[in-house]
C-alpha cells in the first residue's frame, strides 16, 4: 500500500515508519519536526519513504499529502497530559480539529483505510478495581488530552463516518522501550532510567493500575491492521496490549529495581486519588485479529538498561527526551 503516516518523526511514529516500510509498503511522513527530525533519519536510504514537513492544520498540506494514498495511519498530535495542558488551545487545535480536517479530507480522497492512534487514558479511572475494561466500556477522560481522543474517536465511528475510508481506532496501552526519538516521560522508560541512573525513584499512588505495551508492539498492531481483511477492522475500536501487562505502580517499580539491583531506593507518596487508574482487557484483539505481543515490560526494562548502560543514550534528563 501507500501510506500516510503523520506524525511519523515521533517516538512511535518513528518505529512504525520502519515497521511498514518493512512490511513492502510506501510510507509518505507527514511531521511539524515539533521535536526534531532525528527518528527519520535512517529512513531516507529507503527509496519507498518520503517525507513532508509541516502543520496538519494547514488544508492545502492535507491535500498534498494524500494525493496517491490508500492508507493514513493518524499518529501526529500534542501528546500527553502535560504537553496538553500547558498548551489547550493548540492541543485542540491539532488534536481534535486538525483530525476531523483530515479525516473528511480522507474521505473525499476516497482513501480505503483510516488508523487512528487513540489511547486507554480514554478509560480515566474505573469505578469498579475488580472488572476487567474492554472496548465496550464507559469511557470517562480525564484530561485534556484524552478528552480530544474521546471527541475524535466519537467522529470516525460515527454512522455517519461508516461509508469511507475503513476507520479503525487502536486505544493502545503506555508504551515502552527503546526508539529512535527516545522518550523518559513514560512511566516504564522514566521508572527505569530515574532507579538506573539516581538509584531512587519516587511514586505518587502505588496502587493504581496501568497497561503497558513495547513501542514495537505498537507498531506491530497498525501494520496489522492495515493487512487484515475490511470486515474484521472496518469502524472498528480495540485495545491494544496484553492483560498479562496490567501492573500497579508500586509493583511495576518493584520489577525495574529487581533487575537493577536492590540499592536502588523506591519511595511511595500516599495518593488516594490519581487522574488515571484502569485495567484493561485485550481479548478482542487477540480473538478478533490474533495479535500477540512479542516483548513485556520485563524484556524492555533489560533493553533500556543496556542502552543505557552502554552509553548507546546519554544526558537521559535532557529535555529532548520529554515532551
Amino acid at each position: 500500500m501507500k501510506v500516510l503516516l503523520t506524525g511519523g518523526a515521533g517516538y512511535v511514529g518513528s518505529v512504525v515508519a520502519h515497521d511498514l516500510l518493512s512490511r513492502g509498503h510506501e510510507v509518505r511522513v507527514v511531521d511539524m519536526l515539533l521535536y526534531g527530525g532525528q527518528g527519520l533519519l535512517g529512513l531516507y536510504q529507503d527509496e519507498r519513504f518520503s517525507f513532508l514537513g509541516g502543520d496538519l492544520r494547514s488544508a492545502q498540506l492535507v491535500e498534498l499529502a494524500l494525493h496517491g494514498m490508500d492508507a493514513v495511519v493518524h499518529l501526529a498530535a500534542i501528546v500527553g497530559d502535560p504537553a496538553c495542558a500547558r498548551q489547550p488551545e493548540l492541543a485542540r487545535a491539532v488534536n481534535l480539529d486538525a483530525s476531523l480536517q483530515l479525516f473528511r479530507a480522507s474521505c473525499a480522497r476516497e482513501v480505503e483505510r483510516f488508523v487512528f492512534a487513540s489511547t486507554c487514558s480514554n478509560y480515566g479511572r474505573m469505578s469498579n478495581p475488580s472488572v476487567w475494561l474492554t472496548e465496550e466500556s464507559e469511557l470517562r477522560p480525564v484530561s485534556l488530552y484524552a478528552q480530544t481522543k474521546v471527541e475524535v474517536e466519537q467522529a470516525f465511528l460515527s454512522p455517519s463516518a461508516a461509508s469511507r475510508p475503513v476507520t479503525t481506532v487502536l486505544r493502545f496501552a503506555t508504551v515502552f522501550g527503546v526508539s529512535p526519538r527516545m522518550r523518559f516521560d513514560l512511566t516504564v522508560n522514566e521508572f527505569t532510567m530515574e532507579l538506573l541512573t539516581k538509584r531512587k525513584l519516587t511514586i505518587y499512588g502505588a496502587q493504581f493500575w496501568r497497561p503497558y505495551l513495547h513501542v514495537r508492539d505498537a507498531a506491530r498492531a497498525i501494520g496489522l491492521v492495515l493487512e487484515s481483511p475490511l470486515d474484521k477492522i472496518a469502524n472498528q475500536a480495540f485495545n491494544v496490549g496484553d492483560a498479562n501487562q496490567n501492573y500497579q505502580k508500586g509493583a511495576l517499580a518493584e520489577l525495574i529495581r529487581a533487575q537493577i539491583g536492590n540499592h536502588a531506593r523506591i519511595e511511595r507518596v500516599e495518593k488516594t486519588e490519581d487522574p488515571r487508574d484502569y485495567r484493561v482487557s485485550f481479548d478482542k484483539i487477540q480473538r478478533g485479529l490474533g495479535f500477540q505481543i512479542t516483548r513485556t515490560v520485563e524484556q524492555g526494562v533489560q533493553e533500556l538498561i543496556e542502552a543505557i548502560s552502554s552509553g548507546v543514550i546519554t544526558e537521559c534528563d535532557h529535555s529532548r527526551y520529554r515532551n
